[in-house]
């Protein structure tokens, strides 16, 4: 009966060690946490729509042209897409945004590198933009500076940014951004498991 007393208080001991020891684990993982959470600057993910006011309609005023009456290289039709462009160049931006620190995740277009190490870019919401089609609307690109150059960052790769964005135009021979950021911190995002 002794024996029995004795297995079972080890045995307690050993459930009551355990648990301690699973608490001081949790608990230091909640200040390692806390602490790295602490050290690194908070970002908040955006989604590409927050980046349009509410309320605007890119093609409000387009509504009424019937475009299924027009040849592709007509005047009117030249006319009319060079109006389209100046709506997107011009289109405003969220002022809620100006200076927020965010996490934005798009599509890399080049604009400054040396020796393979990239300090500026575009960064856009869908593959192929600037590139394979025309450039989206200014609300819909941000001109990224890295705090950084970043080495085999290539056109069109899909990244993750964090940084604080900033409403102002910046135009260049890729189109024109709505937005800027300094990026403290750049990732690279895999579609596909390597």
């Amino acid at each position: 009966m002794r024996t029995s007393l004795n297995i079972l208080g080890v045995f307690a001991c050993i459930a009551a060690l355990g648990g301690a020891t699973q608490w001081l684990a949790r608990d230091f993982e909640s200040d390692q946490a806390t602490s790295r959470a602490q050290a690194r600057p908070q970002f908040r993910e955006i989604a590409w729509q927050e980046l349009v006011p509410p309320g605007w309609d890119p093609l409000a005023q387009y509504r009424d042209q019937d475009i299924t009456q027009m040849d592709d290289g007509s005047a009117e039709a030249v006319a009319l897409a060079r109006r389209m462009r100046e709506t997107w160049d011009n289109a405003p931006t969220n002022r809620a945004l100006d200076g927020a620190r965010v996490r934005l995740s798009g599509y890399v277009v080049p604009l400054e590198s040396d020796q393979g190490r990239m300090s500026e870019f575009l960064l856009v919401p869908f593959f192929g933009a600037c590139i394979h089609v025309p450039a989206p609307a200014a609300n819909q690109m941000v001109h990224v500076r890295l705090a950084e150059p970043v080495a085999d960052l290539r056109t069109m790769d899909l990244v993750w940014v964090n940084g604080q964005l900033t409403t102002g135009r910046t135009d260049s021979a890729m189109g024109m951004a709505g937005y800027r950021m300094l990026a403290t911190d750049l990732q690279r995002r895999h579609l596909l498991p390597r």
